[in-house]
């Protein structure tokens, strides 16, 4: 059933690097829930008035504020495709995990308001009234939203939409809070507990708890994530991948939404290269990474004197007592200013974060490892994050 849609409704679907095909995953989503959230609200509606039950009422107006996301994720999508202006340089692209935000405390709201109406309901207790009629479309609500939720899954993952994402665990939340309503309905036979009011708590916990994901995964999107290793480790092999480069550092990269990627990057090559080869080979890794990885790659070159002996042999001597201290470390940027009292060992230290050791205490150690070897030697180093 996705498959057929997605080629009915999206010309060129498999092409999902492309804005415009974005967008139309993104539209398609959202109308088929708009579709289907008003029809579940609409019945739910007028069993929970039929049947006194203030659990699928709620349920009903979690349906309502469902369609009202999908309002949101559509103009978001929308917005998102929007082209770069003088304003907005680097495109519109996040808009789409505003969008997921505002679904997020859409979904908070409507778990407040239930627990609200639901400890009024255990303070002033109605009694529900089980009809076939009304377990009917319980039934057919959790089934429609398993559907969604395994739609929206396939679009999302098609396109790694956030927003889409937090769609789908909304509705896999309406799963259980349907159930809920449907089990206090049942139970409202059998016994004259409450259980429609305690079962609309519960249903609102798990509201407000998938509404805390939503919100939590969206605001690291916001704030900066880091690409995933995977991503990073097929970049930096390509980069390496072509002739001259010895090694590259200091790699960084902004999204500003899916498939708008900004990265700068520096890459060593030797001192006693030809200055218009090398710029000719950062032009042609800046091109390729484009073609290859979508990314806008700024490459900065570095110099490297590997054909100094001496320079070389205080590298590696270095680079042990580095990797001795801590195999998570690395060095770049090595250099030597020899003097007739002392000579400096100049470089830059990557640490991960969250390291036990301040960086004022690392560098101490690493100064005592390295009078070591010789009292000669002065450390200027600057310790530095990993970005990716």
């Amino acid at each position: 059933m996705t498959n057929l849609l997605v080629k009915l409704f999206i010309s060129d679907y498999q092409n999902t690097s492309s804005a415009n095909v974005r967008e139309k995953y993104g539209l398609l989503s959202s109308i088929t829930g708009i579709v289907l959230n008003i029809i579940l609200t609409l019945a739910k509606f007028l069993v929970g008035a039929v049947s006194n039950s203030i659990s699928i009422t709620a349920d009903a107006i979690n349906n309502l504020a469902d369609a009202g996301s999908c309002v949101v994720t559509l103009v978001g999508f929308k917005m998102a495709n929007i082209k770069p202006d003088k304003e907005h340089p680097f495109g519109h692209g996040r808009i789409e995990y505003v969008s997921a935000l505002i679904v997020g405390f859409i979904v908070e709201l409507m778990g407040f308001e239930l627990i609200k109406s639901s400890v009024d309901k255990i303070i002033n207790p109605q009694t529900v009234v089980f009809n076939i009629p009304a377990v009917i479309v319980l039934l057919i609500s959790i089934f429609g939203k398993l559907w969604l939720a395994l739609f929206n899954r396939k679009l999302g993952k098609a396109i790694s939409s956030p927003a889409l994402s937090a769609v789908v665990t909304d509705s896999l939340c309406d799963i259980a809070a349907t159930a809920f309503s449907l089990l206090a309905l049942i139970l409202s036979t059998i016994s004259n507990i409450p259980f429609d009011a305690v079962f609309g708590i519960v249903v609102a916990l798990f509201i407000m708890y998938s509404g805390y994901g939503i919100l939590k995964e969206t605001i690291g999107l916001i704030l900066g994530t880091p690409p995933s290793k995977e991503f990073v480790d097929e970049l930096v092999d390509f980069i390496k991948s072509h002739d001259g480069v010895y090694g590259i550092h200091d790699l960084v990269i902004h999204s500003y939404g899916e498939n708008r990627l900004f990265g700068s990057v520096h890459i060593e090559i030797l001192n006693t290269a030809d200055i218009l080869v090398a710029h000719d080979t950062m032009d042609l890794i800046e091109k390729e990474a484009f073609e290859k990885f979508g990314i806008n790659l700024v490459a900065h070159i570095d110099p490297l004197a590997l054909e100094d002996e001496k320079v070389k042999e205080l590298f590696e001597i270095t680079k042990e007592i580095i990797i001795d201290i801590d195999k998570r470390l690395s060095i770049h940027d090595f250099r030597v200013v020899d003097g007739p009292t002392h000579t400096n060992l100049i470089f830059d230290i990557v640490i991960p974060f969250n390291y036990n050791l301040t960086k004022a205490e690392l560098i101490d150690l690493i100064t005592t490892r390295i009078k070591e070897v010789d009292e000669r030697f002065c450390l200027a180093a600057t310790v530095e994050y990993s970005y990716t």
